[in-house]
């Protein structure tokens, strides 16, 4: 928990040099040992808390801010909403490609945001209304000449004095930890109706749950659905020269691969249903939240399993950025006894499980088959051309096919 008097301990030279001496897997190994060495040499129990409160908080930090993480601060709860790094950076692209020079960003949190606008030498100013967090975001902003921090309400901030805005509305309850997510857009702060009004005057961007109510989406936005690694991660609208011209659907997929996006300018209709081929996609999650799952079937020359599923099936593995393929090795029907089976035949003792369109927990349907034995498999349970089945499969890679 990062509160007032925790930045008072910390926010000296003294409480900086001991945070920056702390070796963060130590601590994660060995918690009790890092606390007794610190008191043994005689800090205070208050800055001893608050440096091991930041040194876990970075340790936690790096798989969204990797090597940065170790030159920053946190709160608990705006680590959890902050965005990654390298999703800040694509952000920040298209502030620069808009050839936008100042930007407000409104909800800013701990300022990964700003930092990547910043380091494109944008002009930045970073507000949020939680008194430690804006004080936390301007200790992360100070090596930027051209960034600062503001504690401050976003709805009072005066929009006219920058290029463009970023909004990140706060969409968990107010606190920095053990807070929980607001399920109405209505209760996001700031509200929405003053998002779009700006949106609707200048240059702006909105970073939005992945699941946000698409029917909210503005007809003149950009929809952007972004995942990281296979997870998505968030879905950001862009308008005015922020949006980009005949785009109003996107899947950006980022990987250790690289970069890749589909586009579109509206939703993609579903492709028709076929019998199952030899093999199966799964779409990356961002795909499947653009709804672009029509454009990506065209693409690999596939076709639906089954209307309103989420998964294509076709007779030759295509290998693509936006979709997992799987060879078919079994057919089965969805039946517990008959899998279970059909598992201890061949010796199955860990299973992967993946399912759609089924009434089924994947963790307690694997307990329940309770595998044994060396070998190792993966399960799709979801309905094929109506009926409900499961498919044995195995993962095709470029240097398995």
């Amino acid at each position: 928990m990062v509160e007032k008097t925790e930045l008072v301990e910390l926010l000296t030279p003294a409480g900086l040099t001991l945070l920056d001496s702390i070796d963060v897997d130590a601590l994660a190994s060995d918690p009790v040992s890092t606390v007794a060495r610190l008191r043994e040499a005689g800090h205070a129990p208050a800055l001893v808390q608050a440096v091991l409160t930041q040194a876990r908080l970075r340790r936690k930090a790096v798989t969204k801010f990797g090597d940065f993480a170790s030159r920053m601060l946190f709160t608990e709860a705006g680590l959890e909403q902050a965005t990654r790094l390298r999703v800040a950076a694509v952000h920040a692209g298209r502030f620069q490609a808009a050839g936008i020079r100042s930007v407000a960003d409104l909800g800013c949190g701990n300022g990964g945001d700003a930092m990547a606008l910043a380091a494109l030498d944008l002009d930045v100013t970073a507000v949020d209304s939680d008194e430690v967090t804006a004080v936390v975001a301007s200790y992360n902003l100070a090596p930027f000449p051209s960034a600062r921090a503001e504690h401050g309400d976003a709805a009072a901030f005066d929009v006219d004095a920058v290029d463009a805005v970023f909004f990140d509305p706060a969409r968990r309850t107010a606190g920095h930890q053990n807070t929980s997510r607001l399920t109405k857009p209505s209760d996001y702060s700031p509200s929405l109706d003053l998002v779009f009004d700006v949106a609707s005057r200048l240059p702006t961007g909105v970073k939005l749950g992945p699941g946000f109510d698409r029917e909210l989406i503005p007809a003149e936005a950009e929809a952007q659905w972004v995942s990281v690694d296979g997870q998505v991660v968030e879905m950001g609208l862009w308008f005015g020269s922020l949006a980009r011209a005949g785009v109003r659907r996107a899947a950006l997929v980022l990987s250790a691969a690289g970069s890749d996006e589909l586009v579109s300018d509206a939703d993609s209709a579903d492709v028709d249903v076929r019998e199952l081929g030899e093999f199966v996609y799964e779409p990356d999650g961002a795909v499947i939240r653009a709804r672009l799952i029509g454009q990506l079937a065209t693409q690999v020359g596939a076709g639906m399993v089954s209307d309103g599923i989420a998964y294509l099936t076709g007779d030759e593995a295509v290998q693509t950025p936006f979709a997992s393929v799987f060879r078919v090795l079994e057919r089965w029907p969805l039946d517990e006894k008959r899998i279970k089976r059909e598992l201890k035949e061949r010796g199955v003792g860990t299973v992967e499980i993946k399912k759609r369109g089924v009434d089924v927990d994947p963790a307690a349907f694997r307990k329940r088959l309770a595998p044994k034995g060396r070998g190792s498999a993966t399960l799709i349970l979801t309905r094929v051309a109506g009926r409900h089945t499961a498919l044995l499969v195995e993962r095709v890679t470029s240097d398995s096919r």
